[in-house]
């Protein structure tokens, strides 16, 4: 389809090599430059669909930014230009090799592990007596390590992390403190719309200089998960499941079709109309969470777009 991207080859001036993720494909260039440009490409359970979502790159991408905009004042970021919509430009970074993910309520992943009677999510304690999507009396920090391509993220405890040297103990207090203040400045954010920051990753990397930077996506449906505050006590109480704004539909679905990116399981089929819903599903999600009308880019010639815009700004510096 002309009207998603999933896959890049561009060749952009002083390119060193290129990092392909589940979502984002990432051109390393000369001085230390990255540009990093978020595809059409949808992945649950850390398994790539096989079928790009129209404007899912673009709804990523400009959420992202906005949301690094209105946090760095309180956490330093890599980002220095966005020339395209499905373009981010900034600092290349050495990634931590840890998600830091950080749950206010007990939804998603972690009542899946509360459901089966675990208490313990990442070497930290869960209240007894919880119902699915209840608040935590205070957020919880739950990391993950960074699969390679392919593989499944693992929880991990901070211990372990540490006890690995995965992290340095000085560099991990700093993202504890990073995530932490996101993560409450987040969900300020998410309040203002009419929304419950459910529960989010965030990933850092280390400048030349040996700052610690927020890297990657913020706050987007596919990092984070968002309730409806509107209703939400009412339905904790009734029992009934919550008005999300996330990719957790999309998991739901798969779930439904039985498919949980588990050995021997097939990705089912994803009509023409099913991957329409989703992109209306998202550009719902970005207008909810940002409070603005979604300007749907022109996507007649998605490759041809970036790569003009992208060689414009490289051009200018």
């Amino acid at each position: 389809m002309s009207s998603t991207i999933v896959d890049t080859d561009f060749e952009f001036p002083g390119q060193k090599n290129v990092y392909k993720g589940k979502v984002r494909e990432v051109y390393a260039l000369e001085n230390d430059i990255l540009v990093m440009i978020a595809t059409d490409r949808l992945s649950a359970f850390d398994v790539v669909m096989p079928k790009g979502i129209p404007y899912k790159g673009q709804i990523l991408n400009q959420i992202a930014t906005k949301m690094m905009a209105a946090t760095k004042d309180i956490v330093p970021n890599w980002l220095l230009a966005t020339p395209d919509p499905n373009v981010a430009i900034g600092h290349a970074c050495e990634p931590f090799k840890v998600e830091m993910v950080i749950r206010g309520y007990l939804s998603g992943h972690a009542a899946r592990e509360y459901k089966i009677g675990k208490r313990t999510l990442c070497g930290v304690a869960m209240p007894e007596g919880m119902k699915e999507n209840d608040k935590f009396p205070e957020p919880i920090i739950t990391p993950a390590t960074k699969a390679e391509k392919g593989d499944h993220d693992e929880d991990i405890s901070k211990e372990n992390i540490l006890k690995r040297g995965i992290v340095s103990e000085a560099d991990y207090k700093t993202l504890e403190k990073y995530t932490r203040a996101l993560f409450k400045r987040g969900s300020e954010i998410a309040r203002s719309r009419g929304l419950i920051l459910v529960d989010t990753k965030y990933e850092f990397g280390k400048t030349k200089e040996g700052k610690i930077v927020l890297i990657d996506e913020i706050h987007t449906p596919d990092s984070s998960r968002y309730f409806y505050a509107d209703g939400y006590q009412d339905r904790q109480n009734r029992g009934e499941a919550q008005k999300q704004l996330s990719k957790e539909f999309v998991r739901q679905w798969l779930i439904t079709n039985n498919f949980q990116g588990l050995e021997g399981q097939t990705v089912p089929e994803m009509s023409d109309d099913y991957v329409n819903t989703v992109s209306e599903r998202y550009i719902e999600l970005y207008e909810n969470i940002t409070g603005e009308t979604f300007e749907k880019a022109n996507i007649s010639n998605i490759h041809q777009r970036i790569e003009t815009n992208v060689l414009q700004y490289l051009n200018a510096q």
